[in-house]
């Protein structure tokens, strides 16, 4: 069990920081660079919780609040290194504006 809060505390997060991210921006919602950041933290909190279970204690707040800012800053890292490779809502394909989308 302790592996699931290591993990939710991960997630939480790279979801905080991501939605601190888009209020910081004054753009409107983008759903699509929203669900960048939610893949790359779902990365960060499987990698947590794997890299937790090897260590064989007991968990703790303060395992909590690492996980919560490794998750935060993998997603702020990540976005960093998406957008200066000009797709800011990697892994998730860029959107292509010159076609119009299809509903």
């Amino acid at each position: 069990m302790d592996r699931v809060y290591v993990a939710l505390s991960a997630l939480a997060g790279g979801l905080v920081a991501a939605f601190l991210g888009w209020l910081d921006s004054n753009e409107p919602f983008d759903p699509r660079k929203f669900g960048g950041s939610v893949i790359r933290t779902l990365f960060a909190a499987i990698v947590f919780a794997a890299g937790y279970e090897l260590s064989h204690t007991a968990v703790a707040v303060l395992d909590l609040f690492y996980a919560f800012l490794g998750g935060a800053g993998l997603d702020a890292m990540g976005n960093r290194i998406a957008g200066k490779l000009g797709n800011g809502s990697f892994p998730l394909p860029q959107a292509n504006k010159d076609k119009p989308q299809e509903l």
